[in-house]
């Protein structure tokens, strides 16, 4: 109910590693991942689908006009999974005792609408949160004020009655200048120690 204090949960590198530069590191080595990271504004691409664009068609229609990474580039929706892994256990478990002990659980996520029922299917604790905020499906991310605002339309809280974790310092920043509070995520140690500072865990519930 409005005014329950709820934890508002970031995906990317919280819950689920994602680091494409890994992937390619592996996939075509160093020095060819750098000339096409170069080449190629493969985050802008994926922005796009964040921001609603066709998981699929997105992809492979930048692939055709760089004929040169064409194959390299159609892997990051073929291989999309790989890229996205693996998840990050104890912040699973977070998330998992969050819920358990009766806390309001959200997700605020920049992620694509076809990617993240994809990746519903391959990580089920994705599905455990109350109620989730993609951008994909909202088609606006983070760190627009008007997704943050969305959020809290959609559950009824403000400012304070959240406290929300996220890797990006600029996704941080919006959500202080809207009352929130926050903690910048450097892993799910720090985070822990936090939700049990907060009140919302035990150490024990946390470990």
């Amino acid at each position: 109910m409005a005014g329950e204090r709820a934890v508002v949960f970031d995906i990317g590198n919280v819950l689920i590693e994602w680091q494409p530069e890994r992937f390619y590191d592996r996939a075509i080595g160093p020095e060819a991942r750098a000339r096409m990271f170069a080449e190629v504004d493969l985050h802008g691409m994926n922005e796009a689908v964040d921001r609603g664009a066709p998981f699929r068609e997105t992809i492979y229609a930048t692939a055709a006009r760089y004929p040169d990474w064409e194959a390299e580039i159609r892997l990051w929706h073929d291989n999309w999974i790989d890229m996205a892994s693996p998840a990050i256990p104890h912040s699973v478990r977070l998330l998992q005792a969050l819920k358990a002990s009766g806390v309001p659980v959200f997700a605020l996520t920049n992620f694509g609408d076809d990617t993240f029922a994809f990746a519903e299917r391959h990580y089920p604790f994705l599905g455990e949160f109350d109620r989730a905020f993609v951008s994909g499906r909202l088609r606006m991310t983070k760190p627009d004020p008007a997704i943050y605002a969305a959020v809290e339309a959609g559950t009824g809280r403000t400012g304070p009655e959240f406290l929300f974790t996220d890797d990006r310092a600029d996704n941080i920043a919006v959500a202080v200048a809207r009352g929130w509070a926050t903690h910048h995520f450097d892993g799910p140690a720090g985070l822990a120690a936090r939700l049990v500072a907060e009140g919302f865990l035990t150490r024990e519930e946390a470990a």
